[in-house]
């Protein structure tokens, strides 16, 4: 592993699971109105995330929003300002407006009790309206969080995907990762979730760790399909600033670590596809004839996102919003304090105006990413325009590169495009997103 910035050729410059990214948010001097914001917004079937962010441990890789352990009545004063904030941001909304998904992400949403599990989602029912049990609900776990409880109480409330974070089964592999976890432990977590009976179990898996070769990775994709998962998710490692990985210095050049985790991908993607997955994006993978029982990668970037929580996302069409971000230990808890001590979330804070060519940018990314690319008359019906003539130099360039798979109807990309999604995605920020993120400074 290598903490160096990636190479311009390197097929990992960036997981694009969002546009634009949030370190191009910036403070809204404005601090638009909320109610101001949604205005003429559709909202029959809007998405609602509610973000934990609280895990029991850091991983080594992990730079997202979230805080290891809380003392004495934090998670309580985080669910009284989340249940405050969904108050006001309920009465922005339009009285008819209405719920179509629903995700509890972070952090780890099972780091809360069994007894705070079922106070967010009576947030999410009583507060904000939406009806858990007849909509897909997706919630992120650890194995040491899943415990039987607090399972039979996401069962009970109407969850029909429940993600674990597993990472390796190799428990070598896994203190490498600075994930500190056992085998036996995994297994028994999976047999818990196994026995609530959630229509979808989603394993996450981690591939690039240093130490891992393709016997143990096949290892370890062996053992998660023995629990016959209804979606898998491959990642590969990246080793961002301020992350645990990142203090222990590099491990192998970048032109290694990049041949080994495309060698590992490619591994990965042909053993799931010989076992009866089909391939929804570089990272997701589903079993044939499974149900699509949680928010797909491409519908949870749509317009119409609601977040609630210090860490959550919104998207209206016009502005893309949310709270300060950081990866640092005390930046976060700062942020988490300031949140804890909200009493008026009537306002956005922190965001991205999505003027201009963006939301044909975000619209081309989000769709092109996927493993069944984008239909042309989509486009054309949403803009008056096509792809092409948007974006010529982008396009060429992916042609020239062997990206593009020969389709009249659809854009989308080949084999070898989709092994180099996340060097696609970032080739398709525009430079006034570029330029934002480059001046960001990591905190």
């Amino acid at each position: 592993m290598t903490t160096a910035p990636p190479r311009p050729d390197s097929p990992y410059q960036s997981y694009v699971y969002a546009y634009p990214h949030k370190t191009a948010y910036r403070p809204l001097p404005e601090r638009p109105g909320l109610r101001e914001l949604w205005a003429g917004e559709a909202q029959d079937a809007l998405s609602l995330y509610l973000h934990i962010p609280f895990c029991e441990v850091r991983c080594g890789f992990c730079n997202l929003f979230t805080r290891i352990g809380s003392p004495e009545g934090l998670t309580t004063a985080y669910l009284d300002a989340l249940e405050r904030q969904a108050v006001d941001v309920r009465t922005a909304l339009d009285e008819g407006a209405r719920f179509a998904l629903a995700a509890f992400g972070g952090g780890t949403p099972t780091y809360l009790t069994a007894r705070e599990l079922e106070r967010l989602c009576d947030i999410a029912e009583r507060r904000m309206g939406a009806d858990l049990r007849a909509i897909p609900l997706s919630v992120e776990a650890s194995p040491a969080t899943a415990t039987a409880d607090r399972l039979e109480v996401l069962a009970a409330r109407g969850t029909t995907r429940l993600s674990l974070g597993v990472q390796s089964f190799v428990d070598a592999e896994a203190r490498s990762a600075v994930r500190p976890q056992k085998r036996a432990e995994v297994e028994a977590a999976l047999d818990r979730i196994r026995a609530a009976g959630f229509p979808v179990l989603n394993i996450d898996l981690i591939y690039g760790i240093d130490g891992q070769s393709e016997a143990s990775w096949l290892h370890s994709l062996d053992a998660a399909l023995a629990w016959q998962p209804e979606e898998l998710y491959l990642y590969p490692l990246y080793v961002r600033p301020l992350t645990g990985l990142a203090r222990r210095g590099e491990q192998e050049s970048h032109s290694a670590w990049d041949t080994r985790r495309l060698a590992l991908y490619r591994t990965g993607r042909d053993h799931l596809l010989a076992q009866g997955y089909q391939q929804v994006s570089m990272r997701m993978f589903r079993r044939a004839a499974s149900p699509q029982a949680g928010a797909s990668e491409y519908a949870c970037q749509t317009d119409g996102m609601v977040g609630l929580g210090c860490g959550a996302r919104s998207y209206t069409s016009r502005l893309h919003y949310s709270f300060d971000y950081a990866v640092n230990a005390t930046e976060v808890r700062g942020i988490i304090d300031d949140f804890v001590a909200t009493e008026d979330f009537h306002h956005a804070e922190v965001g991205h105006r999505m003027s201009g060519g963006e939301p044909r940018r975000r619209h081309l990314v989000q769709s092109l990413l996927q493993a069944e690319g984008m239909p042309l008359a989509d486009y054309r019906a949403r803009f008056g325009s096509t792809p092409a003539a948007d974006f010529p130099a982008e396009l060429a360039e992916f042609t020239a590169r062997g990206w593009l798979a020969d389709d009249r109807d659809r854009l989308v990309l080949s084999p070898e495009g989709l092994a180099h999604s996340d060097a696609a995605g970032p080739m398709l920020f525009s430079p006034e997103v570029q330029a934002l993120m480059t001046a960001y400074e990591a905190k």
